[in-house]
Protein backbone atom coordinates (compact mmCIF):
# COMPACT_ATOMS: atom_id res chain seq x y z
CA UNK A 1 0.00 0.00 0.00
CA UNK A 2 1.12 3.57 -0.73
CA UNK A 3 0.11 6.64 1.25
CA UNK A 4 -1.29 9.54 -0.75
CA UNK A 5 -1.77 12.93 0.89
CA UNK A 6 -4.29 15.28 -0.74
CA UNK A 7 -3.22 18.86 -0.10
CA UNK A 8 -6.20 21.16 -0.60
CA UNK A 9 -9.01 18.61 -0.35
CA UNK A 10 -11.95 20.95 0.25
CA UNK A 11 -12.25 22.28 -3.31
CA UNK A 12 -14.11 20.60 -6.13
CA UNK A 13 -11.10 18.82 -7.62
CA UNK A 14 -9.45 18.10 -4.27
CA UNK A 15 -12.53 16.50 -2.71
CA UNK A 16 -13.09 14.39 -5.82
CA UNK A 17 -9.44 13.30 -5.76
CA UNK A 18 -9.60 12.40 -2.07
CA UNK A 19 -12.67 10.26 -2.75
CA UNK A 20 -10.89 8.41 -5.55
CA UNK A 21 -7.85 7.78 -3.35
CA UNK A 22 -10.05 6.67 -0.45
CA UNK A 23 -11.71 4.03 -2.67
CA UNK A 24 -8.47 2.94 -4.35
CA UNK A 25 -7.42 -0.70 -3.75
CA UNK A 26 -3.71 0.16 -3.34
CA UNK A 27 -3.60 3.72 -2.00
CA UNK A 28 -4.16 4.73 1.61
CA UNK A 29 -5.50 8.21 2.19
CA UNK A 30 -3.02 10.21 4.27
CA UNK A 31 -3.50 13.82 5.28
CA UNK A 32 -6.42 15.59 3.65
CA UNK A 33 -5.79 19.26 4.19
CA UNK A 34 -7.69 22.51 4.06
CA UNK A 35 -7.34 25.95 5.50
CA UNK A 36 -10.75 27.57 6.03
CA UNK A 37 -12.46 24.17 6.34
CA UNK A 38 -9.95 22.53 8.69
CA UNK A 39 -11.75 20.51 11.36
CA UNK A 40 -14.63 19.54 9.08
CA UNK A 41 -14.99 16.18 7.40
CA UNK A 42 -14.86 15.85 3.63
CA UNK A 43 -18.43 14.59 3.88
CA UNK A 44 -19.36 17.96 5.38
CA UNK A 45 -18.06 19.97 2.41
CA UNK A 46 -18.71 17.35 -0.31
CA UNK A 47 -21.38 14.98 1.01
CA UNK A 48 -21.79 13.23 -2.34
CA UNK A 49 -18.48 11.40 -1.82
CA UNK A 50 -19.26 10.04 1.67
CA UNK A 51 -15.64 10.30 2.80
CA UNK A 52 -15.42 10.87 6.54
CA UNK A 53 -11.73 11.79 6.71
CA UNK A 54 -11.19 14.95 8.74
CA UNK A 55 -9.69 17.96 6.99
CA UNK A 56 -6.66 19.39 8.78
CA UNK A 57 -4.02 22.04 8.44
CA UNK A 58 -1.03 20.73 6.50
CA UNK A 59 1.56 19.13 8.79
CA UNK A 60 4.76 18.70 6.82
CA UNK A 61 6.26 16.65 9.63
CA UNK A 62 3.45 14.17 9.07
CA UNK A 63 4.63 13.20 5.59
CA UNK A 64 7.38 10.66 5.00
CA UNK A 65 9.92 9.98 2.30
CA UNK A 66 8.38 7.58 -0.17
CA UNK A 67 4.85 8.94 0.28
CA UNK A 68 2.90 10.49 -2.57
CA UNK A 69 1.01 13.77 -2.55
CA UNK A 70 -1.44 15.52 -4.83
CA UNK A 71 -1.37 19.29 -4.39
CA UNK A 72 -4.65 20.99 -5.27
CA UNK A 73 -3.86 24.56 -4.27
CA UNK A 74 -4.57 27.51 -6.57
CA UNK A 75 -1.80 28.64 -8.91
CA UNK A 76 1.00 30.64 -7.27
CA UNK A 77 0.25 28.90 -3.95
CA UNK A 78 1.24 25.36 -4.88
CA UNK A 79 4.90 25.79 -5.89
CA UNK A 80 6.23 26.41 -2.38
CA UNK A 81 4.37 23.40 -0.95
CA UNK A 82 5.50 21.16 -3.82
CA UNK A 83 9.08 22.26 -3.16
CA UNK A 84 8.83 21.39 0.55
CA UNK A 85 7.33 17.99 -0.19
CA UNK A 86 9.86 17.04 -2.86
CA UNK A 87 12.73 18.10 -0.61
CA UNK A 88 11.35 15.66 1.98
CA UNK A 89 11.39 12.76 -0.49
CA UNK A 90 7.69 12.87 -1.36
CA UNK A 91 6.68 12.31 -4.99
CA UNK A 92 4.11 14.87 -6.08
CA UNK A 93 1.37 15.36 -8.62
CA UNK A 94 0.79 19.11 -8.85
CA UNK A 95 -2.83 19.64 -9.85
CA UNK A 96 -2.26 23.40 -10.00
CA UNK A 97 -0.64 25.21 -12.93
CA UNK A 98 2.63 25.88 -11.11
CA UNK A 99 4.74 23.29 -12.96
CA UNK A 100 3.04 23.04 -16.36
CA UNK A 101 5.03 25.64 -18.28
CA UNK A 102 8.66 24.88 -18.99
CA UNK A 103 9.88 28.49 -19.20
CA UNK A 104 10.15 30.27 -15.81
CA UNK A 105 9.89 33.61 -17.61
CA UNK A 106 6.33 32.73 -18.67
CA UNK A 107 5.00 32.69 -15.11
CA UNK A 108 5.10 36.45 -14.38
CA UNK A 109 3.20 37.14 -17.60
CA UNK A 110 0.57 34.40 -17.44
CA UNK A 111 0.26 33.75 -13.71
CA UNK A 112 1.54 36.90 -12.05
CA UNK A 113 4.39 35.46 -9.97
CA UNK A 114 8.05 34.58 -10.25
CA UNK A 115 8.54 30.84 -10.01
CA UNK A 116 10.50 30.09 -6.80
CA UNK A 117 12.14 26.86 -8.00
CA UNK A 118 13.16 26.88 -11.67
CA UNK A 119 15.19 23.75 -10.98
CA UNK A 120 12.06 21.80 -10.08
CA UNK A 121 10.17 23.39 -12.96
CA UNK A 122 12.80 22.00 -15.33
CA UNK A 123 12.44 18.56 -13.74
CA UNK A 124 8.64 18.35 -13.78
CA UNK A 125 7.04 15.94 -16.27
CA UNK A 126 3.91 17.09 -18.06
CA UNK A 127 1.30 14.64 -16.84
CA UNK A 128 -0.62 13.69 -19.95
CA UNK A 129 -0.14 9.90 -19.90
CA UNK A 130 -1.06 9.57 -23.56
CA UNK A 131 2.25 11.19 -24.50
CA UNK A 132 4.47 10.93 -21.40
CA UNK A 133 3.60 7.60 -19.78
CA UNK A 134 7.15 6.31 -19.35
CA UNK A 135 8.54 9.60 -18.08
CA UNK A 136 5.71 9.84 -15.56
CA UNK A 137 6.60 6.46 -14.06
CA UNK A 138 9.94 7.72 -12.76
CA UNK A 139 9.09 11.36 -12.07
CA UNK A 140 9.39 13.12 -8.73
CA UNK A 141 7.06 15.90 -9.91
CA UNK A 142 4.22 15.47 -12.37
CA UNK A 143 2.43 18.57 -13.63
CA UNK A 144 -1.18 17.52 -13.99
CA UNK A 145 -2.51 19.17 -17.17
CA UNK A 146 -5.24 21.76 -17.16
CA UNK A 147 -8.75 20.70 -18.09
CA UNK A 148 -8.97 22.74 -21.30
CA UNK A 149 -5.50 21.59 -22.48
CA UNK A 150 -6.38 17.95 -21.81
CA UNK A 151 -9.44 17.97 -24.06
CA UNK A 152 -7.81 20.20 -26.68
CA UNK A 153 -4.56 18.26 -26.86
CA UNK A 154 -6.24 14.88 -27.06
CA UNK A 155 -8.26 16.24 -29.99
CA UNK A 156 -5.14 17.50 -31.81
CA UNK A 157 -2.01 15.55 -30.87
CA UNK A 158 -2.32 12.79 -33.50
CA UNK A 159 -1.91 15.52 -36.14
CA UNK A 160 0.96 17.37 -34.43
CA UNK A 161 3.43 18.54 -37.07
CA UNK A 162 0.85 18.20 -39.83
CA UNK A 163 -1.41 21.16 -38.99
CA UNK A 164 -1.19 24.91 -38.58
CA UNK A 165 -3.54 27.86 -37.88
CA UNK A 166 -4.98 26.14 -34.78
CA UNK A 167 -8.16 27.63 -33.36
CA UNK A 168 -9.89 26.11 -30.32
CA UNK A 169 -13.40 26.94 -29.15
CA UNK A 170 -14.00 25.26 -25.79
CA UNK A 171 -16.91 25.10 -23.37
CA UNK A 172 -16.75 24.06 -19.72
CA UNK A 173 -19.16 23.44 -16.88
CA UNK A 174 -19.28 25.82 -13.95
CA UNK A 175 -17.27 23.58 -11.62
CA UNK A 176 -14.23 24.47 -13.73
CA UNK A 177 -14.32 27.94 -12.18
CA UNK A 178 -13.48 26.48 -8.77
CA UNK A 179 -15.25 26.75 -5.45
CA UNK A 180 -14.50 30.39 -4.62
CA UNK A 181 -17.69 32.36 -5.28
CA UNK A 182 -17.76 35.31 -7.65
CA UNK A 183 -20.38 37.34 -9.55
CA UNK A 184 -19.59 35.65 -12.86
CA UNK A 185 -20.48 32.19 -11.53
CA UNK A 186 -23.62 33.02 -9.56
CA UNK A 187 -26.65 31.04 -10.68
CA UNK A 188 -28.30 34.12 -12.18
CA UNK A 189 -25.18 34.86 -14.23
CA UNK A 190 -24.79 31.35 -15.60
CA UNK A 191 -28.27 29.88 -16.02
CA UNK A 192 -29.78 30.03 -19.52
CA UNK A 193 -26.65 31.65 -20.95
CA UNK A 194 -23.32 30.90 -22.63
CA UNK A 195 -20.49 33.39 -22.27
CA UNK A 196 -16.93 33.66 -23.54
CA UNK A 197 -14.39 34.74 -20.93
CA UNK A 198 -10.71 35.65 -20.66
CA UNK A 199 -10.66 36.15 -24.41
CA UNK A 200 -7.11 36.56 -25.79
CA UNK A 201 -5.47 35.99 -22.41
CA UNK A 202 -6.59 32.68 -20.94
CA UNK A 203 -3.75 31.03 -19.00
CA UNK A 204 -4.21 27.66 -20.68
CA UNK A 205 -3.22 29.10 -24.07
CA UNK A 206 0.57 28.80 -23.58
CA UNK A 207 0.15 25.30 -22.14
CA UNK A 208 -1.59 24.07 -25.29
CA UNK A 209 0.85 25.91 -27.56
CA UNK A 210 3.82 24.46 -25.67
CA UNK A 211 2.66 20.88 -26.20
CA UNK A 212 1.68 21.42 -29.84
CA UNK A 213 4.83 23.40 -30.72
CA UNK A 214 2.54 25.81 -32.56
CA UNK A 215 0.71 29.09 -32.14
CA UNK A 216 -2.82 28.65 -30.86
CA UNK A 217 -5.92 30.84 -30.70
CA UNK A 218 -7.95 29.64 -27.72
CA UNK A 219 -11.32 30.92 -26.49
CA UNK A 220 -13.10 29.34 -23.50
CA UNK A 221 -16.82 29.60 -22.75
CA UNK A 222 -18.80 28.98 -19.59
CA UNK A 223 -21.93 26.87 -20.06
CA UNK A 224 -24.72 26.18 -17.54
CA UNK A 225 -23.82 22.61 -16.61
CA UNK A 226 -22.22 21.19 -13.47
CA UNK A 227 -19.33 19.26 -15.00
CA UNK A 228 -18.06 18.44 -18.47
CA UNK A 229 -15.88 20.10 -21.10
CA UNK A 230 -16.07 20.13 -24.89
CA UNK A 231 -13.22 21.42 -27.06
CA UNK A 232 -13.89 22.04 -30.74
CA UNK A 233 -10.54 22.40 -32.52
CA UNK A 234 -9.96 23.67 -36.05
CA UNK A 235 -6.71 23.63 -38.01
CA UNK A 236 -5.38 23.72 -41.55
CA UNK A 237 -3.40 20.78 -42.89
CA UNK A 238 0.07 21.79 -44.01
CA UNK A 239 -0.01 19.24 -46.84
CA UNK A 240 -2.77 17.46 -48.66
CA UNK A 241 -5.73 16.71 -46.45
CA UNK A 242 -6.15 13.02 -45.63
CA UNK A 243 -9.33 11.17 -46.41
CA UNK A 244 -11.71 10.62 -43.51
CA UNK A 245 -10.69 6.96 -43.39
CA UNK A 246 -7.00 7.90 -43.25
CA UNK A 247 -7.61 10.45 -40.52
CA UNK A 248 -9.66 8.08 -38.39
CA UNK A 249 -7.01 5.38 -38.74
CA UNK A 250 -4.29 7.83 -37.68
CA UNK A 251 -6.22 8.63 -34.49
CA UNK A 252 -7.05 5.01 -33.75
CA UNK A 253 -3.39 4.04 -34.22
CA UNK A 254 -2.15 6.96 -32.08
CA UNK A 255 -4.42 6.03 -29.16
CA UNK A 256 -3.94 2.28 -29.43
CA UNK A 257 -2.92 1.09 -25.96
CA UNK A 258 -4.28 4.19 -24.23
CA UNK A 259 -7.18 2.84 -22.18
CA UNK A 260 -9.00 6.08 -21.48
CA UNK A 261 -9.23 7.64 -24.95
CA UNK A 262 -12.03 6.55 -27.24
CA UNK A 263 -12.03 7.58 -30.90
CA UNK A 264 -15.66 7.97 -31.98
CA UNK A 265 -17.29 8.60 -35.34
CA UNK A 266 -19.81 11.25 -34.38
CA UNK A 267 -19.21 14.45 -32.36
CA UNK A 268 -19.44 13.48 -28.67
CA UNK A 269 -21.38 15.13 -25.87
CA UNK A 270 -20.52 15.64 -22.22
CA UNK A 271 -22.83 12.92 -20.89
CA UNK A 272 -20.57 10.22 -22.32
CA UNK A 273 -17.68 11.16 -20.04
CA UNK A 274 -19.20 12.66 -16.90
CA UNK A 275 -18.04 11.12 -13.61
CA UNK A 276 -15.32 9.02 -15.23
CA UNK A 277 -11.76 9.27 -16.57
CA UNK A 278 -12.60 8.69 -20.22
CA UNK A 279 -12.05 11.12 -23.07
CA UNK A 280 -13.77 10.87 -26.40
CA UNK A 281 -12.29 12.39 -29.54
CA UNK A 282 -13.87 12.72 -32.96
CA UNK A 283 -11.62 13.87 -35.84
CA UNK A 284 -13.21 14.97 -39.09
CA UNK A 285 -11.92 16.28 -42.42
CA UNK A 286 -13.47 19.25 -44.17
CA UNK A 287 -12.33 18.38 -47.68
CA UNK A 288 -13.64 21.63 -49.16
CA UNK A 289 -11.34 23.78 -47.04
CA UNK A 290 -8.54 21.30 -46.37
CA UNK A 291 -9.07 21.64 -42.64
CA UNK A 292 -9.21 19.42 -39.61
CA UNK A 293 -12.19 19.68 -37.28
CA UNK A 294 -11.64 17.65 -34.14
CA UNK A 295 -13.72 17.38 -30.99
CA UNK A 296 -12.50 16.38 -27.55
CA UNK A 297 -14.77 15.87 -24.56
CA UNK A 298 -13.91 15.11 -20.91
CA UNK A 299 -15.23 15.59 -17.41
CA UNK A 300 -13.36 18.70 -16.27
CA UNK A 301 -13.14 17.47 -12.65
CA UNK A 302 -12.12 13.91 -13.59
CA UNK A 303 -9.88 13.50 -16.66
CA UNK A 304 -9.44 17.28 -16.45
CA UNK A 305 -8.15 17.14 -12.87
CA UNK A 306 -8.76 14.50 -10.17
CA UNK A 307 -8.94 11.16 -11.99
CA UNK A 308 -6.08 12.13 -14.29
CA UNK A 309 -4.07 12.81 -11.13
CA UNK A 310 -4.90 9.29 -9.93
CA UNK A 311 -3.95 7.92 -13.36
CA UNK A 312 -0.58 9.64 -12.90
CA UNK A 313 -0.24 8.39 -9.32
CA UNK A 314 -0.88 4.85 -10.54
CA UNK A 315 1.97 5.16 -13.02
CA UNK A 316 4.31 6.70 -10.43
CA UNK A 317 3.53 3.93 -7.94
CA UNK A 318 4.07 1.16 -10.49
CA UNK A 319 0.43 0.18 -10.42
CA UNK A 320 -1.86 -0.70 -13.35
CA UNK A 321 -2.80 2.58 -15.02
CA UNK A 322 -6.51 1.89 -14.77
CA UNK A 323 -6.53 0.81 -11.12
CA UNK A 324 -9.22 2.55 -9.10
CA UNK A 325 -10.58 4.25 -12.22
CA UNK A 326 -12.73 1.57 -13.85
Amino acid sequence: MSTVHVIGAAGYAGAQLAALVDAHPHFTLGQVTARADAGKRISDVAPEYRVDAVLQELDLDGVAAGDFAAVCYPHAEAAAVVSELVDRGVRVVDVSADHRLTDPAAYPHWYGFDHPRPDLLAEAVYGLPEINREAIRGARIVANPGCYPTASLLALLPMKGRITDIVIDAKSGVSGAGKTPGPDVHYCSVADSVRAYKVLNHRHTPEIAQQMDADVVFTPHLVPVDRGLLASAYARFTGDAPTQAELTKAYVDFYDGHPFVEVVETPPGMHAVQHNNFAQVCPMVDQASGRLISFGVIDNLMKGAASQAVQNLNLMAGRPETEGLL
